[in-house]
C-alpha cells in the first residue's frame, strides 16, 4: 500500500505508520462530504490495506472541522444520471460493507464534529468506535425524504438496540458522544478530535503488536456469530487446530517461555 500525501486535491490520504495505516478523509470544502471520486478511493484503500501484509491494522478519521457530513448527493445524482457504476470490477472494498468482499482485517475509526448518515453508517462498520466530545451523529434521511440506505437500518440497531436505533432514525434528531456512548456504538469519548485520533492509533498499535492470523481469524469467527452463532460456534475448532500449525503460534508460545516480546510474521 502506497501513501498519499495530504494536499488540496487528495480526496483521502493514506499515510503508513509501521505496521498501522491512517486513512483520512479530506474534503472541507464540502464537508468533507464524499462524492463518487472520494468513496472509491476510500475502497480503494481499504482493499489495498487487506491485501497489505505488512499492514496490521487501520485507523479511519476525517481532516478539517468534521468527520463528514456524508454524501454529497448532488454528484451522486450526476452519477446515477449518468448510468456509471461505482467499484465496478475488481480492487475496492466496499466502506458500508452492502457487497463483498469485506475487510478481514480490524479497523479503527476516530470520529470528531459534524458525523452524518452515510458517515456514520461508515462508522458502524469500524470494528472499534472513538469519538470525540464534540462529535455530532445524525441519521437524519427521513427528514429529507429519503432513508439509510447504507446500512444504518441493519447495523444501528444491532449495535445500539431496537430502540435506541428507532429513536434517532425515525426522527431524524440528532445526538452527541455520550449518547452514543451509553448506546454502544462508541466505545470511548476523548476530549478533542486529536486526543481521539491519538487513541485510537494507541489502539491500532496495540492489535497490530499481536499475532495477525490470530486477529484475523478472531475477526472472522466473531462476524460469523453475528449472522448464525451456532455455526460460528461450530467453527471454532478447525479455526483453532488451523492456527495451532502457523509459525506465529509458536512464536507466541516460545515469547511467553523466554520473556520476551513476539515478533509475529503472519505465517
Amino acid at each position: 500500500m502506497t501513501d498519499v500525501p495530504y494536499g488540496q486535491q487528495t480526496k483521502i490520504t493514506v499515510e503508513r505508520k509501521g505496521h498501522v495505516v491512517l486513512i483520512g478523509i479530506n474534503q472541507p470544502y464540502i464537508d468533507n462530504r464524499l462524492d463518487p471520486e472520494a468513496t472509491e478511493s476510500l475502497a480503494r484503500a481499504y482493499f489495498d490495506y487487506d491485501r497489505d501484509s505488512s499492514l496490521r491494522a487501520a485507523v479511519l478519521f476525517g481532516h478539517g472541522d468534521r468527520f463528514s457530513r456524508g454524501v454529497d448527493v448532488d454528484a451522486y445524482k450526476a452519477l446515477a444520471q449518468s448510468g456509471k457504476k461505482m467499484m465496478d470490477g475488481p480492487g475496492f472494498i466496499d466502506p458500508l460493507g452492502r457487497t463483498g468482499p469485506a475487510l478481514k482485517k480490524p479497523l479503527v475509526v476516530a470520529v470528531h464534529g459534524d458525523t452524518w448518515n452515510m458517515a456514520h453508517e461508515i462508522f458502524l462498520g469500524a470494528d472499534i468506535r472513538l469519538a470525540s466530545d464534540d462529535t455530532d451523529f445524525g441519521q437524519d434521511e427521513n427528514t429529507h425524504g429519503r432513508f439509510p440506505g447504507g446500512g444504518a437500518t441493519v447495523r444501528f440497531p444491532r449495535e445500539a438496540g431496537w430502540g435506541n436505533a428507532m429513536r434517532f432514525i425515525l426522527t431524524g434528531d440528532h445526538w452527541n458522544a455520550r449518547e452514543a456512548l451509553r448506546m454502544g456504538t462508541v466505545q470511548e469519548v476523548a476530549p478533542n478530535r486529536d486526543a481521539a485520533l491519538a487513541k485510537a492509533v494507541e489502539i491500532a498499535n496495540k492489535i497490530a503488536a499481536c499475532g495477525p492470523l490470530g486477529i484475523e481469524t478472531s475477526l472472522a469467527s466473531s462476524r460469523m456469530a453475528v449472522d448464525d452463532s451456532e455455526a460460528a460456534l461450530a467453527a471454532l475448532d478447525e479455526q483453532y487446530r488451523a492456527l495451532l500449525t502457523t509459525r506465529d503460534f509458536q512464536e507466541g508460545r516460545d515469547a511467553q517461555a523466554q520473556g520476551r516480546p513476539p515478533n509475529f510474521e503472519g505465517r
